[in-house]
């Protein structure tokens, strides 16, 4: 059985990981990287095919940047040719991103089966082009694979019912598998004392793209008792010429997964716009503060692990300081989504 795996961003890689480990055990089984060159810095993106054990992509389309609509019609024209080349039994595809949408595209029109991993998630914010991406994708996709129950009764309400299996979220296989190699992974470079600061990543545009947002962001940011460390964004370095914040503040480059979850596993909460980051947050215990208007993951605010404050700067500080209420719940799955979407996978494109 030939599978394509579709990558292109941060998240994806992460996801990948924890699928290609599993079918690394399936003699029956190969699988054909394509990286759509979405995120191609170096520290955006080889270095996490090379500390999280990933095959290199048998494609690298060096799609690069562009706008939404040059972005996905580049992919979805290379993707075509490759699927055309290989002839696959079925096509994996990840999350939200242009790639994710440009993958389904190409494959759909070839009659080639999808499988959407991360499946009936929602926003309800149509302006968020992740979105449109990701209901898209599952509307046209053959196998979707949710990684809550949550997400499973929102695909239910849209008359996916029959073609959806929850399975667990990948991104919990992935911290479980690496969490004890990051902990030894934590760079020199961050000098401070185990929960003695917070770590915050911001990039999403409806922040970056937006001045007022920003700095109200970073005001809030400021006025937190402890440092904030902020691995930050090529995208968003260049807009910080005219924020103003305090000196609490420590802007350091990019990091790799495994020092990313370093950070996550030492700090005393997270801040970010991220959703991945909220989940990663809420698998090693730490706080959240959501740095959006909505979130999907919202299985992550029970009992007051993850806020929703958006851009506003008395909540930032207020929410901070908020201890949980009560326990985690365990609606992510086992630990094991990757064997039962390989389970799932078997089944179908066989």
């Amino acid at each position: 059985m030939k599978i394509i795996t579709v990558i292109g961003a941060r998240p994806q890689f992460i996801k990948a990981a924890a699928i290609s480990r599993i079918i690394k055990q399936q003699d029956h089984i190969q699988e054909i990287i394509v990286h759509t060159g979405q995120h191609y810095d170096q520290k955006m993106s080889d270095i996490f095919f090379s500390e999280l054990d990933i095959p290199r992509p048998n494609y690298n389309l060096a799609v690069g940047s562009g706008s939404h609509g040059k972005q996905t019609g580049l992919m979805l024209e290379r993707i075509e040719s490759v699927l055309l080349k290989e002839q696959p039994d079925g096509l994996i595809t990840y999350g939200d991103t242009n790639s994710t949408l440009a993958a389904a595209l190409a494959a759909v029109k070839l009659q080639i089966p999808i499988a959407h991993i991360e499946a009936g998630l929602r926003s309800f914010n149509r302006s968020m082009p992740e979105e449109i991406n990701r209901i898209m994708t599952d509307h046209i996709s053959d196998i979707l694979l949710a990684p809550t129950q949550n997400a499973m009764h929102l695909l239910a309400s849209e008359g996916l019912k029959e073609k959806s299996f929850f399975v667990g979220d990948v991104m919990f296989d992935s911290i479980l598998f690496y969490k004890e190699l990051a902990r030894h992974k934590q760079k020199e470079f961050i000098n401070i004392p185990q929960k003695k600061y917070y770590l915050c990543t911001i990039h999403r545009p409806e922040n970056t793209d937006n001045h007022t947002r920003l700095q109200n962001i970073f005001s809030g940011l400021s006025e937190l008792n402890h440092q904030v460390i902020i691995p930050l964004h090529p995208r968003t370095s260049k807009i910080l010429r005219n924020i103003h914040y305090s000196d609490n503040i420590k802007v350091i480059e990019p990091i790799g997964y495994l020092n990313m979850i370093a950070l996550v596993n030492n700090a005393e909460i997270i801040l970010t716009d991220s959703g991945g980051l909220q989940k990663e947050a809420y698998f090693l215990k730490k706080r959240c503060i959501t740095l959006r208007d909505q979130t999907e993951w919202i299985e992550t605010l029970e009992n007051s692990w993850n806020f929703i404050v958006g851009a506003n700067k008395s909540l930032i500080v207020e929410k901070s300081s908020i201890k949980p209420t009560g326990p985690q719940t365990h609606a992510f799955g086992d630990g094991h989504a990757s064997e039962k979407i390989i389970h799932i996978l078997n089944r179908y494109f066989s």
